[in-house]
């Protein structure tokens, strides 16, 4: 079965950095678009980026390009989400999700807390 384990989340303070790692399995992780999508505290959903065309392309929201990367690796079947220059306002649940079609997703991690906080 589908599973998206995520890891890397964590308290840093604002300007500091951290890698969101987001293991995959259970279907053919290189031929899938994959998301990073946030909630922030009594917030709804944010998409953050995303990474196609089997990781040759990436695309992000206004409010982290220039800071976020989104990359991942098909040999081992994990996404990555590298994060620079961090603000409070970054401070959310950041969950992995796999392409369902249709502009939708059909499966979820269970999510990575990312704190940003002097």
């Amino acid at each position: 079965q589908v599973q998206l384990v995520e890891s890397g989340g964590g308290l840093v303070q604002p300007g500091g950095s951290l890698r969101l790692s987001c293991a995959a399995s259970g279907f053919t992780f290189s031929s899938y678009t994959m998301s990073w999508v946030r909630q922030a505290p009594g917030k709804g959903l944010e998409w953050v980026s995303d990474n196609y065309n089997g990781g040759t392309s990436s695309s992000y929201a206004d409010s982290v390009k220039g800071r976020f990367t989104i990359s991942r690796d098909n040999a081992n079947n994990t996404l990555y989400l590298q994060m620079n220059s961090l603000k409070p306002e970054d401070t959310a649940v950041y969950y992995c999700a796999k392409d369902g079609g249709y502009y939708s997703y059909d499966y979820w991690g269970q999510g990575a807390q990312v704190t940003v906080s002097s």
